[in-house]
């Protein structure tokens, strides 16, 4: 009980330096270009800048209906979350994931060997895997009502901007990080490759969410983008696909092969949300706690 104890303590200490250090550019032990921090701003100014020059909806406020909210969710969710705790409770449960193996004899989940490969390899086979994990938990989030419940604080965006990328509940970390840690760390993917998928993954977040007008043409078949996101948003869905459509992060080509892929038209001025969605709650620690009850 001790140990458990002390790694949360650490976590709980080391996350609150590692942010410290983000913040005033104090650390020593990886490069500028690493801090996450500053490029979730400049990533985030970048879109922001782009739906000022060419947007998508040209009616729709520059500021729109809950910019503010969702700004705020970007930090919350990638910072004071961890802040107040999270960091410490998921390292806990990965020690926790380890002794339940020791059990059985087993000292190193790291079965597939992929150290030897080039830079390039293992950024590329750690972006398609840790994306295809994500593209099943994201059907999950909609197929199982109560995980639908946390999933609603997503889809209660009703203007889509970039910032409503990082819109969601809580919950919705807690499920993510329990279904990908295992077969991401049996890979022993290292902290470079994990940055550097998570970037491109955010930056490609951001556009599927961003109000700007550009035309991927034959890449939308690959990547996720603006005209085929904004109908996973869509209020109305179609009867073959009562539970969502588009369900790709940052790839497309999963709904392609999956047959949930689904672009009727063009979408730009579609109604999004979901049935009821009137009812739901329009303020922060509401929709934090909304799922949690029956």
């Amino acid at each position: 009980m001790e140990k458990y104890i002390e790694i949360f303590v650490n976590s709980f200490f080391g996350y609150y330096n590692y942010l410290k250090d983000e913040i005033l550019f104090t650390y020593q032990y990886k490069p500028w270009y690493e801090n996450y921090f500053y490029a979730l701003i400049f990533i985030s100014l970048f879109f922001l800048l782009l739906e000022i020059i060419i947007p998508w909806r040209k009616k729709q406020p520059i500021l729109r209906k809950d910019f503010w909210l969702d700004t705020f969710y970007m930090f919350f969710n990638f910072f004071i979350l961890s802040l107040i705790g999270f960091a410490a409770i998921s390292n806990i449960f990965v020690e926790l994931f380890n002794d339940f193996l020791s059990l059985f004899g087993i000292k190193n989940v790291l079965a597939i060997e992929v150290a030897a490969l080039p830079n390039w390899a293992k950024l590329t086979f750690a972006f398609i895997l840790k994306d295809f994990i994500h593209w099943n938990v994201h059907r999950l989030l909609h197929k199982h009502p109560r995980l639908w419940e946390f999933h609603k604080v997503h889809h209660s965006v009703k203007q889509m901007g970039f910032a409503a990328h990082l819109r969601f509940h809580w919950m919705e970390r807690v499920v993510y990080n329990s279904i990908q840690y295992i077969p991401l760390a049996m890979l022993g993917f290292g902290i470079e490759e994990y940055f550097a998928a998570h970037i491109i993954a955010l930056t490609i977040g951001h556009f599927n969410h961003a109000n700007v007008d550009i035309n991927i043409g034959w890449l939308g078949y690959i990547f996720n983008n603006p005209r085929m996101h904004i109908w996973h948003h869509a209020k109305h869905l179609p009867k073959e696909h009562p539970t969502g459509v588009n369900f790709g992060l940052s790839l497309s080509i999963w709904d392609y092969l999956f047959k949930t892929a689904y672009i009727p038209s063009d979408g730009r001025d579609i109604e999004l949300g979901f049935e009821n969605d009137e009812k739901f709650p329009k303020k922060f620690l509401a929709q934090e706690f909304h799922g949690l009850k029956k």
